[in-house]
């Protein structure tokens, strides 16, 4: 088949903090040393920013490097951290605990990371930048013998659910560089298969997971508190890792959310279930009150820190942002680490370019990154999210310990295990009991699906796919009760009963491109690939 294709000196694929960065600081570069460079940037969802979503409090120290006059421009809502408590919490009652020195917010700004990044595109494109929003990168191009990638393909369009051409149907692009960076956030699609290819990850922890669930609520404007921060532990999760946060944003908006570890155990958990039960906290349900759920969505988030950052070059290109896993767990917070390792790389990929170097890999990347001050930051948290595998309360002592006492610096790293081997048998787990929505404080995830405003073309192929379609019904079922229909944050997955037996039922067109599955699943059985260019979640403020 005949492609269109294009080329580029830089094929950056993914449009958050990590990815623009990266284009920003080179785009720079080149202009400042007066060298034409050409840069592109695949992005999925329809418009940069619609695929985004996060708290999100912004730490501005890598925004300032990239922009340093970024306060005088006309940049989205940023609202000045003003006060901050950290709540464990029992079904009733909230207890006041100590910050830890990593949760301390001072200087920082409560944003909408999707409001951000549309800016941040615009801030871009002005600088000559490419974005093709609409265009999910969806197959590695490599050399004549497949030592090097040379570029990306772009998802074909108009296919049906066969995957046979439509009348819509429309080939996807073959766009080559010289160097591609993967920016594709938490678990990309491609980066997994560059990390698996290149074996990236040989001698390191697996990567650990967290989904985060969040709602953007508008509440009654003598409640709202701007730049009020809340984080809290202990009920409604007891002793599965992770917390509540909720976020006093632009009047009269908060943030709030629940993250849920996704080494959690019971496979009768439902992290959107949880964040309902959550909202029932009297501290929670005082506050909204009289408000209104505007907003909804989930992501998959990086939770494995140093140990689990795989070798960050490979022959072709570079692996920035959340698709490395630059996290930093201690101080919950993964914006300003996505943007300095794009900065990071921009520095490197500007002398691969100002050397006219035609190395296939740029392996100074990973000493790059060995003497900076990010890999400081994360060496010093690199303890607190392992401690958790303990329980809440010898988590909270084992973190205490590290950072109070030993100051990041404990002569000991614990590792990690990976996030699918931790389920229970279902015969062995309690089952959970979660309350019928209320329709007004609590929903369920229907209504919930329409906040986010997801969509995709229905007749075409399913982008969830099954390496084994036996193993949901005779394996996932009988041992775990099916938790695809709990931990998909959508209502992708349900088990129908029918006369010759059950079968799993794939809602693809929900699908919020969390990534969940593709992490959870006990079989490792599900592999999430793009669909189709512009579907997906709409997040405006998200």
């Amino acid at each position: 088949m005949n492609r269109e294709s294009l080329e580029f000196d830089v094929l950056i694929v993914g449009a958050g903090p990590a990815g623009l960065t990266t284009a920003i600081r080179l785009a720079d570069y080149a202009a400042k040393y007066d060298r034409t460079l050409s840069i592109a940037i695949l992005e999925k969802g329809p418009s940069v920013g619609a695929h985004i979503l996060s708290g999100a409090i912004l730490e501005p120290s890598a925004l300032n490097d990239l922009i340093p006059h970024w306060e005088t421009l006309d940049t989205p809502w940023h609202i000045p951290v003003q006060e901050e408590s950290f709540l464990y919490l029992t079904q009733k009652k909230a207890h006041k605990l100590p910050l830890f020195s990593t949760l301390h917010n001072e200087g920082n700004f409560i944003i909408s990371l999707s409001q951000w990044c549309e800016w941040l595109g615009q801030y871009a494109e002005a600088r000559g930048i490419n974005i093709f929003a609409g265009f999910p990168g969806s197959a590695l191009l490599w050399n004549e013998s497949q030592t090097r990638i040379i570029g990306i393909q772009t998802t074909d369009a108009g296919l049906d659910k066969e995957g046979n051409p439509t009348s819509r149907y429309q080939p996807g692009i073959q766009l080559f560089a010289k160097q591609v960076i993967l920016a594709e956030g938490c678990r990309g699609s491609l980066s997994e298969q560059v990390i698996q290819h290149f074996d990236l990850r040989h001698g390191k922890s697996p990567q650990t997971y967290g989904i985060g669930v969040k709602e953007l609520w508008t509440i009654d404007p003598a409640k709202h508190q701007a730049g009020s921060v809340l984080h809290t532990v202990g009920w409604p999760l007891r002793s599965t890792y992770g917390g509540g946060f909720l976020y006093h944003f632009e009047p009269p908006y908060v943030s709030l959310g629940i993250v849920v570890g996704l080494d959690y155990k019971n496979p009768y958990l439902d992290p959107f279930q949880e964040l309902q039960r959550f909202k029932t906290h009297p501290h929670i349900r005082a506050l909204l009150a009289g408000g209104k759920c505007v907003s909804y969505g989930a992501r998959a988030l990086n939770e494995g820190g140093l140990t689990a950052l795989p070798k960050l070059s490979f022959p072709g290109g570079l692996l920035v942002g959340c698709a490395a896993g630059f996290l930093n767990v201690g101080k919950m917070k993964g914006i300003h680490a996505a943007m300095r390792s794009g900065l990071i790389a921009a520095q490197l990929l500007w002398n691969y370019f100002a050397d006219d170097s035609t190395h296939a890999e740029i392996t100074d990347f990973n000493d790059a990154f060995l003497h900076s001050d990010l890999y400081q930051e994360l060496y010093h948290a690199r303890n607190i999210r392992p401690s958790f595998r303990y329980g809440l309360w010898p988590g909270l002592a084992l973190a205490g310990l590290d950072q109070f006492v030993l100051k990041g610096k404990a002569p000991w790293t614990f590792t990690l295990t990976a996030d699918h081997t931790h389920f229970k048998r279902a015969k062995s787990a309690k089952p959970i009991s979660y309350p019928k929505p209320d329709g007004v404080l609590t929903f369920d995830k229907t209504t919930q699906l329409f906040l986010s405003g997801t969509q995709h073309r229905e007749n075409q192929p399913c982008h969830l796919t099954l390496k084994d379609p036996a193993i949901p019904v005779h394996y996932n079922l009988p041992l775990f009760d099916a938790p695809e229909q709990r931990y998909c944050p959508a209502q992708v997955y349900e088990i129908i009963t029918q006369d010759e037996g059950p079968r799993l039922q794939i809602n693809a067109q929900n699908c919020l491109h969390c990534k969940t599955c593709d992490i959870k699943d006990p079989s490792q059985n599900i592999v999430w690939v793009t669909p189709e260019g512009g579907g997906g979640p709409q997040y405006k403020l998200m």
